[in-house]
C-alpha cells in the first residue's frame, strides 16, 4: 500500500470554509486530505466529513478522518489517524473495513515504536518546528530529530513529517529518510504551492521509493 507523499490539513474558521479550502486543494491536485475539526460535536463533525467525503470523491483523492474511526466507516472514507490519547489502532482495525488505512501520530521513539508494534499502515511523525496555532507541549524534532528517529526505527512503514513545513524544508526533510510531508498553512496561503511541493517530492521518488518500500 503506497502512501501519498504529501497530504494536506485543511484550516478554516468555519466548516464552510474547511470545505472551500479542501476543494481548493482537491482542484489544485492533492492527493489526500487529513481532515480534523476541533471543537464540534461528533454530530456536526459526521456532517463535515459527509461533505469533504464528496468533494474528495469527485476528485478520487484520499480522504483521512483525524480520530473519528467510527465515522470514517459510516462514509466510506479511506482512512483514519488516530492521536496518541485516541482509541488505539488495534481496536479501530477490529471495526473498520479492510481496505481502510490506519495511521497514528507520533512524537518520540517510544511513540513511534509503539505505533509500529500495532502494525499502522502510516506514521505522521513531528512536529518539525513549532506552531502557535497548535498543542505545543510535544518537543519539536526539527531535522536531527527525524534523522536520529528514522535510523533508530529502521522502518518500511511509511513516516510522515509535519509541523510548519513549507517547500524550503522538503529538501532536506526527505534526506532525512521521511517518506512524505502532512501541510496546512503553506499550502491554505496559496494552494498553487500543491504543485512546488509535489515536484520537490517527486525530484526525490527514485530514492525514496527504494528507501521506503523495499
Amino acid at each position: 500500500m503506497i502512501i501519498p507523499k504529501l497530504h494536506y490539513i485543511p484550516q478554516g474558521v468555519s466548516p464552510k470554509e474547511v470545505l472551500g479550502n479542501i476543494q481548493k486543494a482537491c482542484t489544485s491536485g492533492i492527493e489526500l486530505v487529513q481532515l480534523g475539526v476541533n471543537n464540534v460535536s461528533e454530530k456536526k463533525f459526521l456532517k463535515i466529513a459527509e461533505e469533504a467525503r464528496e468533494i474528495t470523491s469527485h476528485f478520487q483523492t484520499r480522504l483521512i478522518l483525524e480520530n473519528y474511526y467510527k465515522i470514517a466507516k459510516t462514509i466510506k472514507a479511506d482512512g483514519v489517524v488516530l492521536d496518541k490519547t485516541a482509541t488505539c489502532p488495534t481496536i479501530a482495525r477490529k471495526l473498520l473495513y479492510t481496505w481502510q488505512i490506519i495511521g497514528g501520530s507520533a512524537n518520540t521513539l517510544q511513540d513511534a515504536e509503539t505505533l509500529l508494534a500495532k502494525e499502522v499502515d502510516y506514521m505522521n511523525l513531528g512536529p518539525f518546528r513549532s506552531n502557535t496555532n497548535e498543542d505545543s507541549s510535544n518537543p519539536v524534532l526539527g531535522l536531527n530529530g527525524y534523522t536520529l528517529l528514522v535510523e533508530a526505527l529502521k522502518t518500511e512503514t511509511p513516516i510522515i513529517g509535519f509541523g510548519g513545513i513549507t517547500t524550503a524544508d522538503v529538501t532536506a526533510l526527505l534526506e532525512t529518510g521521511i517518506s512524505g510531508i502532512a501541510v496546512s498553512e503553506e499550502i491554505t496561503s496559496n494552494f498553487d504551492t500543491i504543485k512546488a511541493f509535489h515536484q520537490l517530492l517527486n525530484a526525490s521518488s527514485t530514492q525514496e521509493q527504494r528507501h521506503t518500500f523495499e
